[in-house]
């Protein structure tokens, strides 16, 4: 198993749910972890949760992952406090969850924007620090819904979809750069990411904590190989 003590990590999405999990994780083993979000308050609130968790450093950094140049202006402030960068998470992500005859254009228009091509603006101005350390590794974390479509998930599910074969053409391109790329696709994770009560379902859904562990194997796995999708999924759903 590969160390991370000493590396530098962005983590999209990084206050709340899955994102605030994997950040704690990271800073447990010694990562130096920046985190975005949207909201200030959520900002200000995880990062004593992350600074209690373990010795790295954290910073705080406000971004919309639909504009290239807030996740730009992020991602280039993160490395010049940290001195460069290892790992990016992208974790940030929307669900807005009606048929397709309801749905608004913006509503659309949010989802993809936000789980898809912020993926996109993130990866793109992470590469040229990515190169310059001459190695590092990329985990999109995408959904079992980029697999499994349902009614009223259209959105949600294509953005998903795109991210997973986003992710697959990104690990080739990068693989002789030494920047491994991974996905992972969780199933039902005890959040507030869809119900708003990250209470409900907790007795059998995964934890944010599961998923964390998860990136983390795939972060210290040996470089000669790539784990290039993680499914993840409850042992026991409800019936």
């Amino acid at each position: 198993m590969q160390s991370l003590r000493g590396k530098v990590a962005f983590v999209t999405g990084g206050s709340r749910g899955i994102g605030l999990a994997i950040a704690r994780a990271l800073s447990a083993e010694g990562v130096q972890v920046a985190i975005t979000g949207r909201s200030p308050s959520h900002l200000s609130a995880a990062r004593p949760a992350i600074e209690a968790a373990g010795p790295g450093r954290v910073e705080t950094l406000q971004a919309d992952m639909r504009s290239y140049d807030e996740v730009k202006h992020a991602l280039d402030a993160a490395a010049a406090r940290f001195g460069g960068l290892d790992i990016l998470i992208n974790n940030a992500g929307v669900g807005i969850f009606t048929e397709v005859a309801s749905m608004a254009p913006a509503q659309w228009a949010e989802v993809i924007d936000t789980n898809l091509t912020g993926v996109f603006n993130a990866c793109h101005a992470a590469l040229p620090h990515l190169r310059a350390r001459r190695g590092g590794f990329i985990v999109n974390i995408s959904s079992l819904a980029g697999k499994n479509a349902f009614a009223g998930g259209a959105a949600y599910c294509a953005s998903k979809s795109g991210l997973n074969a986003f992710s697959e053409a990104l690990m080739q391109e990068l693989r002789y750069d030494d920047i491994r790329v991974s996905y992972v696709m969780p199933g039902s994770v005890a959040t507030g990411f869809s119900s708003g009560d990250e209470t409900k379902g907790a007795d059998w859904k995964s934890s944010p904590e599961d998923v964390a562990a998860a990136v983390l194997d795939l972060l210290k796995s040996d470089p000669r190989s790539i784990l290039s999708r993680v499914e993840l999924r409850p042992s026991k759903p409800k019936k």
